[in-house]
């Protein structure tokens, strides 16, 4: 089974950025696409970017479109979130989810245990 660990999460100021990254341990049809969510306290999880292997980006939500940037380096089998001008709002568990295709949350295969950024 292909495993995901993620790291970077931290707190960090309002206006800040933070840099997230997620290593798949391997390189298999399932990790095609990499995902980031999102589950800030107390509401639902949410899907922020996703990226194809091929390095087309597919997705941003809204709240997060010219602040964050998903990327993948396929040669170490990494995806990254780069994140800036954090606001309290980006507060949150955030996710690595690898999947063959972008599409809904349901149908990714594969998912990290999530790091903790804190905004304030």
């Amino acid at each position: 089974d292909v495993q995901l660990v993620e790291s970077g999460g931290d707190s960090a100021q309002a206006g800040g950025s933070l840099t997230l990254s997620c290593a798949a341990s391997d390189y298999t049809s399932s990790t095609n696409c990499m995902a980031w969510f999102r589950q800030a306290p107390g509401k639902e999880r949410e899907e922020i970017a996703a990226v194809y292997r091929s390095g087309q980006t597919t997705y941003y939500t809204d709240s997060v479109k010219g602040r964050f940037t998903i990327s993948r380096d396929n040669t170490k089998n990494t995806v990254s979130l780069q994140m800036s001008g954090l606001t309290p709002e980006d507060t949150g568990t955030y996710t690595c989810a690898a999947g063959v295709v972008c599409s809904s949350e349901d149908r990714f295969i594969h998912w990290g245990q999530g790091t903790q950024v804190t905004v304030s």
